[in-house]
């Protein structure tokens, strides 16, 4: 599967921004999906994941309650609303897609096969 993420931008501290990651090449209902992000320096760190289905999320504690995960699979599009952004969260953004039967909350950046180009989130104080 191809992903392509888009949305990214520049925002001030307590906005709120939408990215996408638009997917193709096969079914896309058949993966489960993950966000990750990367700043300068730092490792490529877990966000957020959403089952194949919808029917479940998980967050990593530093964003739950501000980040929404969400898809839509009659689009191929899986979304990430980010909300009371601080600028700790600047990275770049990561889409990926996971085959894997372990469960999203056990899912590391190891399970998932495909990913996306990033896209940038910069957030200003």
């Amino acid at each position: 599967v191809q992903l392509q993420a888009s949305g990214g931008g520049l925002v001030q501290a307590g906005d709120s921004l939408r990215v996408s990651c638009a997917a193709s090449g096969r079914t896309f209902s058949n993966y489960d999906m993950g966000w990750f992000r990367q700043a300068p320096g730092k490792e490529r760190e877990f966000v957020a994941a959403i089952s194949w289905s919808g029917g479940s999320t998980y967050y990593a504690d530093s964003v739950k309650g501000r980040f929404t995960i969400s898809r839509d699979n009659g689009k191929n599009t899986v979304y990430l609303q980010m909300d009371s952004l601080k600028p700790e969260d600047t990275a770049v953004y990561y889409c990926a897609a996971s085959r894997s039967t372990l469960g999203i909350a056990k899912l590391t950046g190891l399970q998932y096969a495909y990913w996306g180009q990033g896209t940038q989130v910069t957030v200003s104080s």
